[in-house]
């Protein structure tokens, strides 16, 4: 399959009888990784738009995404989200992910919550499978701006200008999809969420690309992962850019993206 198509939507079963959607864009090469795309916290498969098939083209290699419980076709979520969720996401769930798909390689890639989660998987797991990080806006503490941003969200949505958008994406479940993501951070139980002691665990090279007008946190996020790993950690600041390095600023975001995964290739890392 050219780098350029993609299949068709399928679904995972994972151990709880959850489904999750999931989506190829090219073929697995055998002795090559693929990349795994893990998406932000109101995102889904389809919320990529075309970045996964222009990071296939860029890169030369396969690219997988799925949909979390709770977004796009999958299935939604069966209650109130806790403060240890994305834990459960890195710990429980990504590993059944990366088993049913068959994915002996891999570098993950994750914007926002989903940099999160592949920081606390690759840092707690030590995975043989994992051969890198690409972290876009990634969050490692709860800052007042990350607050302000998700306040100002809710506001969009309780006023109907963000719902419509939405629910192209995730469906019937849309408002539950929202209630569930805005309410557990701004859950005050939230205020004190910080995953830096996972970092250290990181044995893998990481690229942390974000925006330097990110409403959702400061560059304090990506610095801090480069002071605990430093022999670990290439940063990238992207000028005019927000919280979506990939679709605010998708050629230096691919351009860096599509640098850092040749030269490990080159390394052989």
């Amino acid at each position: 399959m050219d780098a350029r198509q993609k299949t068709e939507a399928r679904f995972l079963t994972l151990a709880d009888g959850s489904r999750l959607e999931y989506r190829w864009w090219g073929y697995p090469k055998p002795g090559e990784p693929v990349l795994m795309l893990l998406h932000e916290g109101l995102g889904c498969v389809d919320m990529w738009r075309d970045f996964p098939q222009r990071l296939a083209a860029a890169t030369g290699l396969a690219v997988f995404v799925y949909s979390r419980l709770g977004y796009g076709r999958s299935d939604p979520f069966d209650g109130p989200l806790d403060v240890d969720f994305m834990h459960r996401e890195a710990l429980d769930v990504l590993p059944q992910v990366l088993d049913g798909a068959g994915i002996e390689q891999v570098f993950l890639a994750g914007h926002s919550d989903g940099a999160s989660i592949a920081l606390i998987y690759a840092g707690e797991r030590s995975d043989p499978r994992v051969r890198g990080l690409v972290l876009l806006a990634p969050h490692l503490f709860v800052e007042p701006e990350t607050l302000h941003g998700i306040r100002q969200a809710r506001a969009l949505f309780e006023q109907g200008k963000l719902g419509p958008r939405l629910a192209r994406y995730h469906g019937d479940h849309t408002d539950s999809t929202f209630k569930c993501w805005c309410d557990i951070w701004l859950d005050e139980r939230f205020e004190t969420w910080n995953i830096e002691e996972s970092v250290p665990g990181i044995r893998v090279p990481l690229l942390a690309i974000m925006g330097d007008a990110d409403e959702y946190g400061t560059l304090k996020q990506i610095e801090q992962i480069r002071e605990i790993v430093p022999d670990c950690t290439e940063l990238a600041v992207l000028g005019d850019c927000g919280h979506s390095p990939h679709l605010q600023q998708p050629e230096k975001t691919l351009e860096r993206v599509g640098d850092f995964i040749r030269s490990l290739a080159r390394t052989g890392a």
